[in-house]
């Protein structure tokens, strides 16, 4: 199976209400690999907690699903009619103020992590921040250590000045795991051209989202719209270095859009959050090939289109993660 096969489909970033028909929907929709996220505000012992309810689910969906803990895993995953899950982190509140417990997460199935979450984190800041004041000295330590062992540095909520310094402290490629051009949608929490093209400068992928909010015109954008998107971030990026990290939230209640948002960290009440309607040709992993078209149409070859759809993310794991013993 070559990096750029067309049967090749992974999504680098999802958050669903996980159940045997999600499951079986994304063997459905043909998906060879999913990143799924295992926490946002928890600690260490919860998130300890959250992965053994995921050792549950894949001993009881072992016919669907298997733990993902390298590029192998997808050919397996593939060769069995399964799919891979790659687990990761959204914030690095998992590893509390302890270096050693990113090892810890990693030697449990933890491939992905995020060094901030919209604030400021004790590893950097986040895009929300008024003040962006770049990597911290624990920020420095868990890049390295987080290099030494070949987990991969998530930057998609990080504030701009962390996330140059990020790619340029690294040793090893990092991702931006699902976020969108900034001049297509006006927001922070999407990419700049510097950001994009230091990331590329050194070997990074981008997923492009699917989340509204990060949309050109949100929930209204067309799958032709979608598909130029992609165009204009392949100008920078190069297909071979474009995916699709859909951040998905599929059949998740608007409490988790509020957990995500508040956490513990503070007592205001965002009674109005709630997540917002998907375009209507995106809904589901079911829709995942459908991409396609919008990006035929906007002037990708077929082998550029199947590295979008993840001939480029499986390239970016066969690299990036050592083989697992």
């Amino acid at each position: 199976m070559t990096s750029d096969a067309p049967h090749v489909l992974i999504d680098g970033l999802q958050y669903c209400n996980w159940s045997r028909e999600i499951f079986q929907e994304m063997r459905r929709g043909g998906m060879s690999a999913v990143h799924a996220t295992v926490g946002y505000h928890e600690g260490f012992r919860e998130t300890v907690r959250h992965l053994v309810d995921w050792r549950t689910r894949f001993r009881d969906n072992e016919d669907l699903i298997l733990l993902a803990r390298d590029a192998g895993d997808i050919e397996r995953a593939w060769a069995s009619n399964r799919t891979a899950i790659f687990l990761g982190l959204q914030n690095p509140m998992p590893i509390e103020d302890d270096i050693g417990l990113i090892e810890m997460l990693f030697d449990l199935g933890i491939r992905f992590m995020q060094l901030t979450y919209n604030n400021q984190s004790l590893l950097g800041c986040g895009w929300m921040e008024k003040e962006d004041s770049g990597v911290t000295r624990m920020g420095r330590e868990a890049i390295a250590e987080m290099n030494r062992l070949g987990m991969i540095i998530d930057l998609s909520h990080a504030g701009e000045r962390t996330a140059l310094e990020t790619i340029a402290l690294s040793r090893r490629p990092v991702v931006i795991s699902h976020a969108n051009p900034r001049w297509l949608r006006d927001s922070n929490r999407n990419v700049s051209k510097h950001v994009l093209q230091a990331l590329r400068e050194r070997e990074g992928l981008l997923g492009l989202s699917l989340y509204p909010l990060h949309l050109p015109k949100g929930s209204d954008t067309t799958l032709d719209q979608f598909g130029r998107m992609a165009r204009e971030a392949a100008e920078i990026m190069g297909a071979e270095h474009l995916g699709i990290g859909s951040d998905l939230c599929q059949d998740q209640p608007d409490s988790v859009l509020r957990w995500m948002r508040e956490g513990r960290w503070t007592r205001e009440v965002q009674a109005a959050a709630s997540f917002p309607a998907q375009p209507s040709w995106f809904g589901s992993n079911l829709d995942f090939r459908g991409l396609s078209q919008g990006l035929l149409a906007a002037g990708f070859d077929e082998t550029g289109a199947s590295l979008v759809l993840g001939g480029a993310w499986h390239r970016f794991i066969r690299d990036s993660l050592p083989p697992a013993g």
